[in-house]
């Protein structure tokens, strides 16, 4: 049985690094391919300890770190996060950003994701200010080589959840992919709901 815990700020300085090592271990598989850094990691999750009304959701299974879902107001995110709000007229201090989801195969299927999704709206409601909450995917074309045969994708779940897929709001995230030598962009595509 997972249990779900919202900290925000200082609260994750005790976790960070069980944070970075899970986004390593579950962005590593299909469709991310994350060839993961943990100095870079480390330095990315400052960004949710420094920014204000920032929150962080760790799932536990008993004592130990299995899941994490980050968000943060839009307002505090990269520009290559902000820039497709800005340049379709949004106001971007109306919009709150769930960054990732991330929970160890095993614990799947448990309730977790759907509580993830829970817990940032109802943070963003409780700091006030949001219209809309978003958050993006990366798109993978259907032929991908590493593409498993088994895969599944997470739009209908997100549809479930009130989210919609808005095609004309989309931006390049850079990483290392398994297999690559230097860092490659990636499309991402953004969804978003009302709030």
């Amino acid at each position: 049985m997972l249990t779900l815990q919202r900290l925000s700020g200082g609260q994750l300085n005790q976790y960070i690094r069980e944070l970075a090592r899970l986004r390593i271990e579950v962005f590593r598989d299909w469709p991310y391919l994350y060839d993961g850094d943990i100095d870079y990691e480390l330095t990315y999750l400052q960004t949710y300890i420094q920014s204000p009304d920032s929150v962080v959701v760790l799932a536990f299974d008993r004592d130990k770190v299995v899941g994490a879902s980050t968000g943060i107001p839009l307002k505090y995110e990269t520009d290559e996060v902000k820039q497709p709000f800005i340049d379709a007229g949004y106001d971007i201090e109306s919009v709150f950003y769930c960054g990732e989801s991330v929970l160890v195969s095993s614990c799947r299927g448990q309730g977790a994701g759907v509580a993830f999704f829970e817990h940032r709206e109802t943070h963003a409601q409780e700091v006030g200010g949001f219209d809309y909450s978003c958050f993006c995917g990366i798109q993978r074309p259907d032929d991908h080589p590493r593409r498993p045969a088994d895969y599944i994708p997470l739009d209908n779940f997100w549809l479930k959840r009130g989210y919609e897929k808005h095609p004309e709001l989309n931006t390049t995230f850079n990483w290392k992919e398994l297999d690559e030598s230097n860092e490659s962009p990636k499309p991402m595509t953004f969804w978003m709901k009302k709030l």
